[in-house]
């Protein structure tokens, strides 16, 4: 087992899990998937699996975790006489759909039933909905619970499925014409429960990838899923910033079209220049009681100074600007740095990078320089002044950096690659020391 696993236990059974959209997507196409409170899942790309359980120690706390999943597994010696119950982990799921007779889908994953043959069919009673599904048969045709004739359901579904198209290609022609959102939000209510209607991104991705799979139902409808540590789980507002990196975007085996289409992203966006462009941002201003949103297609018209303006607003919360983020933020960068520039042959491309902090306000709370509570005080969440100490909740201050995407990853470590590179991403590291030049720069006009 690669040990950049982190184990989490499963009750041991065999029904499936109900996989809900992940609110805080900003950017990226690729659908992520809310497992649980501290687990998400994403469609596997081999190169991206690979990545995570190769990749270098050093680099494990700048990447999400990758998760194993305790699946129990019963077996029967050769006289057909059962055995005690072991383990087997697994960092990946396979995730199937169902429909429900208003046609609405979920996604369900369950454990994989081995490296070999297909996956069994289980039993999804507990993640039904109350109106009845479409089930797959042995024989992988639908079987429609309903009263209507096969004929005139189909007329009907063919209908609705173009009104469905048309109307979500409605809705992703809007997002990109709406590229900075504002939302006014309860203040008094339970904000982190607000945020899951408002992000427009993470909704897109969802139903992009419903209708991927529901199109392809026909021929597939089981997909391998790997399992990554929720970043934000730890926050109760958190703000998210994904910073698309380096100078190149495109991967060795990207066609030429597709290389083309990249290397003209990068050349008309701060990425050519600066080796960093925005590709999408989460805000919660607390003075204002706004969420804003923040998408790719604005990120990739902004200047050098709309950069560096993005930045002060992803760190500003309405009312003054987060000065005490900027520190931690750019010890991690600064950090992050050195190691990529020990890491030979890798090249990122594609990846990007987030920045992620509590946007939810917390009272400070004022202790007597002699309470016992002192000595458990970390230095991140005590300021000591005038023989009192001032803190607030470790995750109130705390920020976090973070690269994720490696669906473009090459090193000289994947065999099969075509192309080995040498030496340091050059692109990568380029963008990094920008965006450490950009904070220090908010920094110091700031008063820092």
């Amino acid at each position: 087992m690669s040990p950049a696993f982190r184990t989490m236990d499963v009750e041991p059974r065999t029904k499936g899990v109900l996989l809900e959209p992940f609110v805080h997507q900003v950017g990226g196409h690729s659908c992520v998937l809310r497992f649980n409170e501290t687990t998400l899942c994403k469609p596997l790309v081999p190169r991206e699996h690979q990545f995570y359980e190769t990749l270098p120690a050093e680099m494990r706390k700048f990447t999400p975790q990758y998760k194993a999943v305790l699946i129990f597994v019963r077996f029967a010696d050769e006289f057909g006489a059962s055995g005690n119950i072991e383990t087997k982990e697994q960092g990946v799921v396979s995730v199937r759909f169902e429909e429900d007779e208003d046609r609405n889908l979920c996604l369900i994953a369950y454990p994989l039933k081995g490296d070999h043959g297909t996956v069994d069919i289980v039993d999804n009673s507990d993640c039904e909905p109350k109106s009845k599904l479409l089930r797959w048969t042995n024989k992988k045709h639908l079987v429609l619970e309903t009263e209507k004739s096969p004929k005139d359901w189909v007329r009907q579904h063919r209908k609705e499925e173009k009104m469905k198209s048309h109307k979500l290609e409605e809705e992703f022609e809007w997002l990109k014409k709406s590229e900075v959102l504002y939302y006014s939000v309860e203040k008094k209510g339970n904000i982190s429960s607000q945020l899951k209607h408002y992000n427009p991104w993470s909704m897109k991705c969802h139903q992009q990838q419903l209708q991927r799979m529901k199109e392809n139902a026909k021929h597939r409808n089981q997909y391998k899923f790997i399992l990554l540590e929720n970043l934000t789980s730890r926050y109760e507002v958190p703000c998210v910033l994904d910073l698309k990196m380096g100078t190149r975007q495109h991967g060795d085996d990207a066609s030429e079209e597709k290389a083309a289409n990249q290397i003209r992203k990068c050349q008309q966006s701060t990425s050519a220049v600066i080796g960093v462009r925005v590709c999408g941002m989460q805000v919660y201003q607390a003075g204002t009681g706004q969420l804003m949103f923040m998408n790719k297609y604005h990120g990739r018209k902004l200047s050098v100074q709309g950069f560096k303006e993005a930045l002060f607003q992803f760190f500003h919360n309405g009312r003054y600007l987060r000065r005490e983020l900027l520190g931690p933020v750019l010890k991690k960068l600064t950090e992050l740095k050195a190691v990529l520039e020990r890491q030979e042959s890798y090249r990122f491309y594609s990846s990007s990078l987030l920045v992620i902090y509590d946007g939810k306000e917390w009272p400070e709370v004022t202790l007597d320089s002699d309470a016992e509570d002192l000595e458990d005080l970390s230095e991140e969440s005590a300021d000591e002044s005038a023989g009192a100490y001032a803190y607030k909740p470790i995750g109130a201050s705390s920020v976090d950096v973070r690269m994720i995407d490696f669906a473009h990853t090459t090193c000289r470590l994947y065999g099969e690659d075509s192309v080995v590179h040498e030496g340091q991403d050059a692109g990568y590291i380029f963008g990094l020391q920008s965006l450490i030049d950009i904070v220090t720069e908010i920094s110091e006009e700031s008063g820092e």
